[in-house]
């Protein structure tokens, strides 16, 4: 079980960290923040799931420490929005909303396959799996809105 657990994990931070690559182009060729902080939210989503990956073959004592590092992480999206909103008020361009749409519906399909992925270990290994598949889960529940048209 801790071999496809691990190996589930592995999966989850590189598709997270693709598509991290993704939104960061298009954020960087639409000059749209929302993209910029999205795109943020996936590389710690990507970080916070490759140290679950590394700390499932450690001690429950390490583990919870990596807990706390976690919340650390989770700081990034927040650093990243302000930096990219500041950019904004110096260049205020609305970007193009097509692309947009189309990025948070792909943004939307990769949160539910990796929530779809860990949805089966949410309760194995302690909180860690399930705080991955928690962040996975809200991050599609959160996209919802904004990649569906008329919201």
């Amino acid at each position: 079980m801790n071999t496809t657990l691990r190996r589930t994990v592995l999966i989850v931070v590189l598709l997270n960290l693709a598509y991290f690559w993704v939104e960061f182009a298009l954020a960087l060729r639409t000059d749209s923040v929302s993209l910029f902080a999205d795109g943020a939210d996936f590389l710690e989503d990507a970080s916070v799931n490759l140290l679950i990956f590394f700390a499932l073959a450690w001690t429950a004592t390490t583990r919870a420490r990596v807990g706390m590092v976690l919340a650390g992480i989770l700081l990034v999206p927040a650093l990243a929005l302000l930096w990219a909103l500041w950019g904004k008020f110096t260049n205020p361009v609305p970007p193009e909303p097509f692309a947009l749409s189309i990025t948070g519906a792909g943004a939307l399909v990769v949160y539910l396959f990796c929530a779809f992925l860990l949805a089966r270990f949410r309760a194995h290994s302690g909180s860690l799996t399930r705080a991955a598949f928690l962040s996975a889960r809200n991050d599609a529940m959160a996209t919802l809105p904004s990649s569906a048209p008329g919201w």
